[in-house]
């Protein structure tokens, strides 16, 4: 759990220092899923600083993987969104009204009631399907921000921030699934196409969206999918009693994420004056 909340640190951090390079780069196509993009923001040193601390989390996350449920450990990478609106007002000087912080608060509220509700880790090893849905999934999410990436700017930052979440969740899953360097597992080559096109989504989300607001799709994309894998297919399970806190913890959760969706503004004037620097 240490590992996992360490995780939610970094990846928070890094959420701000990405979209600190992403709004500071050129508009390219506008499309989801635009490598130019990335590739314009790979040159500053901020995206980089970024990456380090993306590569630092994710070796914790998968330390907590291999020894908590998939749905506890994504319980507390929830946090990284209350990391992320904290960081991102000190760096980006963006002010969350008292309405976005209470949104901030009820998301994590209801993915720590989904973590209260986790019980022990499943030890089923995931069908040869289940494998090749990972890497159907992960080809999806790329079709899928090509799409999103065309509507209005407020919607926009949490559709794509969703999007990116599945990605990410399809590597949580893909992290479960892989026991060694197998060739013939879809499990292996779903996990960088999930990867790559999870951070091509989040970079365009952060560009021209509010970051607290991409963030809280990307949290709940990572969290909601995999912890019904994990119990569906992996065997994980809530503790006796408690199903009816997990249901609660994903209603909550999703509540706060369209609030957030509803009242954050995406910060237009940071991007410009970062443009013109």
């Amino acid at each position: 759990m240490i590992c996992a909340l360490g995780s939610a640190v970094c990846f928070g951090t890094a959420s701000v220092f990405q979209a600190v390079a992403a709004r500071a780069a050129e508009p390219g196509t506008g499309s989801g899923v635009d490598p130019a993009l990335l590739l314009r923001a790979l040159r500053q040193w901020r995206y980089m600083a970024g990456l380090a601390l993306d590569g630092l989390g994710f070796v914790l996350q998968i330390v907590a993987l291999r020894a908590l449920p998939i749905y506890a450990v994504g319980a507390a990478l929830a946090a990284s969104l209350a990391v992320t609106a904290v960081v991102a007002g000190r760096v980006l000087n963006v002010r969350l009204s008292s309405t976005e912080w209470a949104a901030v608060a009820v998301v994590c509220g209801g993915l720590a009631m989904l973590g209260l509700a986790s019980g022990a880790e499943g030890g089923r090893t995931g069908s040869t399907a289940l494998r090749w849905s990972l890497l159907a999934a992960a080809l999806a999410v790329l079709v899928a921000g090509t799409v999103a990436g065309r509507l209005p700017d407020r919607p926009r930052a949490l559709v794509l921030g969703l999007g990116a979440g599945c990605g990410f969740g399809v590597v949580e899953v893909s992290v479960r699934l892989i026991d060694s360097p197998d060739l013939a597992n879809p499990a292996l080559y779903a996990l960088p196409v999930a990867g790559g096109a999870a951070f091509l989504l989040l970079t365009s989300a952060f560009q021209r969206g509010s970051v607290t607001t991409a963030t809280a799709g990307m949290v709940l994309g990572e969290t909601i999918g995999p912890a019904l894998v994990g119990v569906v297919w992996l065997g994980d399970r809530t503790r006796d009693g408690l199903e009816w806190l997990a249901i609660a913890g994903f209603a909550v959760a999703v509540a706060g994420a369209l609030a957030l969706a509803r009242f954050g503004e995406p910060p237009a004037a940071v991007g410009a004056e970062l443009r013109e620097a």
